[in-house]
């Protein structure tokens, strides 16, 4: 049985699928593709949070590009195919996972369900790059994984904890017996290649942040200096890709090496420069997948620096804000297939001042500033650019803060309170329009 079937027996639901009406009513078409492609827009993330699992995957599969309905979700579903430097030309969109799970009372799971609700509202992948939805939590975050806290309280994602599993936050440990973690992960990732998008997750570099968990001793922090670590966090990365993952974003990739120090704002040592690349390359080498991509945190004009380490694609080079200026550079970096620096419409550490205009045009840049798709810069934005966080919270404040917004202790609360409203649904749809325009190029 797939795993997204499994998914939907350990939740009770059946796997017998019909058509979604509600979907088919708030579905946005790409323009001038001889098969449109298909999502949901015009919405708010609570509208689809607040659906069940079924209706979620239901959802799924009536958006099919092929327009083919299935009835049972198919058993082999592979991922789209944009070559194995996918990653160079590719919009990475960050979902805060952890930020939009199930809150209950002071706890938190399910992040990896509320993933899966959200996929219908992810324009999918363009005729000429892919967009690739770059989960935020994956493993256990060592400031209080599970809890919610107060929205001052620190509960950082940026400190993780390796050999010990995937996040309580992420992963529904109460049907664990019925379908396991991987399997969960597995289901997730099913989906989104289904709808055309390509996946990966957010990791830490900087050796402070990591801890490393064993069943019969205390926590050790991390060190690149110890064979045993280093190994483990590369087969934890393997792991992770063979659950269906192709993309890993390393914070603090710049930094990597040494290199521009002064601006490190990361606590711990950093791996050597060999020995990133030697990482990068084992990792690819023990998946077996040739068509994994890396995308680092920042990047410098020393392309080849980056290149030569592995990666595929770095942010915070440019933003989009001058639509002519990100058109040359993608003029004059078009020869350059394995590598590139990114359009950044928003970043992790993001605390606000963006408009809804300029954050508009940072997109439509990203979208459309080259003069062929093929040349296309990659771009990196955050939940917030899709779906606007309220007012009194930012992208940086969710990632070190894990609070319920909840009025009422329930999740739909929070889903309905952590996002802005009506405004918010009219930027979703400004949205949608210019990725309409995107899609067939």
């Amino acid at each position: 049985m797939n795993c997204t079937n499994k998914l939907l027996k350990a939740l009770n639901e059946d796997i017998n699928l019909k058509q979604d009406e509600w979907t088919i009513e708030r579905t946005y078409y790409s323009i001038g593709c001889y098969k449109p492609k298909k999502w949901i827009a015009n919405v708010v993330p609570s509208e689809l949070l607040s659906r069940g699992i079924k209706q979620a995957v239901e959802s799924i599969v009536t958006l099919s590009e092929s327009g083919i309905f299935y009835k049972n979700f198919p058993d082999n579903i592979e991922t789209p195919d944009y070559g194995d430097c996918w990653g160079r030309c590719a919009n990475y969109i960050e979902i805060n996972n952890r930020a939009i799970a199930q809150m209950t009372g002071d706890r938190t799971c399910c992040g990896n369900i509320s993933c899966i609700k959200l996929l219908p509202a992810i324009p999918p992948s363009a005729k000429s790059w892919a967009n690739c939805l770059i989960i935020s939590q994956i493993f256990p975050n060592i400031y209080g994984d599970s809890y919610n806290k107060g929205s001052f309280e620190e509960n950082s994602i940026y400190g993780i904890k390796l050999n010990a599993g995937y996040s309580d936050n992420v992963i529904d440990y109460s049907i664990a017996d019925k379908i396991s973690p991987e399997e969960q992960l597995c289901a997730f990732n099913d989906l989104a290649h289904f709808r055309g998008i390509k996946t990966g997750f957010r990791t830490v570099i900087s050796a402070d942040q990591i801890k490393v968990a064993y069943p019969d001793k205390d926590d050790e922090t991390f060190s690149w200096c110890n064979p045993e670590h280093v190994e483990l966090y590369i087969n934890e990365c393997v792991k992770l890709m063979n659950l269906g993952f192709e993309s890993m974003f390393i914070d603090s990739a710049k930094h990597i090496g040494g290199y521009d120090c002064e601006h490190y704002t990361g606590v711990g040592d950093l791996p050597e420069y060999p020995q990133m690349q030697y990482i990068l390359n084992e990792i690819r080498q023990r998946s077996g997948k040739t068509t994994i991509c890396f995308a680092g945190e920042k990047s410098s004009d020393d392309f080849e620096r980056y290149r030569n380490m592995g990666l595929n694609a770095g942010t915070d080079y440019i933003t989009g804000d001058d639509f002519y200026q990100v058109r040359e550079l993608s003029e004059k970096l078009k020869y350059n297939r394995i590598y590139a620096p990114g359009v950044e419409i928003e970043n992790d550490n993001y605390e606000g001042g963006i408009t809804y205009e300029q954050r508009l045009n940072r997109i439509n840049t990203a979208l459309f500033a080259f003069f062929h798709a093929s040349d296309k810069l990659p771009s990196f934005m955050q939940t917030n650019d899709i779906f606007p966080l309220r007012y009194d919270t930012n992208t940086h404040h969710i990632m070190m803060t894990n609070p319920s917004y909840s009025q009422d202790g329930t999740p739909q609360s929070h889903w309905e309170n952590l996002f802005a409203k009506d405004d918010g649904r009219y930027y979703n749809h400004k949205v949608a329009e210019l990725f309409a325009h995107a899609l067939c190029l």
